[in-house]
């Protein structure tokens, strides 16, 4: 790689060593380590597909990237370009995973106050959903939970800060979830299992 910018493109090799370089180990380290996080979320999902082919691209930056320290030991700016792409990888794959919103999340509602409202809003938008009466150190609360898509959390949050802005809620991802009368349906995935019984029952 040195000698395609040093002897190609004419890069001095004072700008390829301390600017060029570090700057590529930097990008590739934020690529690889976003790649990891994003990978890991969709081991914990199932997808087994996809995890597999975001660990092949992992772990080729990270093979390029490492190629090229060993090459510049004695390059100090290698050094801090290194880690600091790891740690902005982190920053950016967990801001890329946020957008991805991936999965299910249980919401469980805790309030004193009516709930009715918040139902019907749960029913307008076809959120599932449990309501049960219990008993707290205040007295009588009402317990709500549902379970809804991931990236239709924020609409629901947003909702319950102004129908109940008092009420105590709690967020956990859900990785299977059952639909009734139903087979348990776990996160989204495709395998050749499944492909191969839609081929023998069509």
């Amino acid at each position: 790689m040195e000698s395609f910018f040093t002897d190609t493109l004419g890069v001095p090799n004072s700008i390829f060593s301390y600017l060029l370089l570090p700057a590529l180990i930097f990008i590739a380290r934020i690529g690889d380590v976003s790649i990891n996080t994003i990978r890991i979320i969709y081991v914990l999902g199932g997808r087994k597909w996809t995890a597999t082919v975001l660990g092949f691209f992992e772990s080729f930056i990270w093979l390029m990237a490492i190629r090229q320290i060993f090459e510049h030991l004695d390059n100090w700016v290698c050094y801090v370009a290194y880690p600091g792409g790891f740690a902005f990888g982190i920053f950016v794959g967990m801001i890329i995973e946020e957008r991805i919103a991936y999965g299910k999340v249980i919401v469980r509602i805790i309030t004193s106050k009516q709930v009715t409202v918040l139902i019907d809003y749960l029913n307008k938008e076809r959120h599932r959903y449990t309501h049960v009466k219990a008993e707290g150190p205040n007295g009588h609360e009402n317990l709500v939970f549902t379970v809804l898509a991931r990236d239709r959390l924020e609409e629901l949050l947003y909702q319950l800060k102004d129908i109940l802005p008092t009420a105590f809620y709690t967020v956990e991802k859900v990785n299977r979830a059952a639909e009734v009368g139903m087979l348990a349906e776990e996160t989204s995935r495709w395998s050749i299992t499944s492909w191969l019984k839609d081929v023998i029952r069509h």
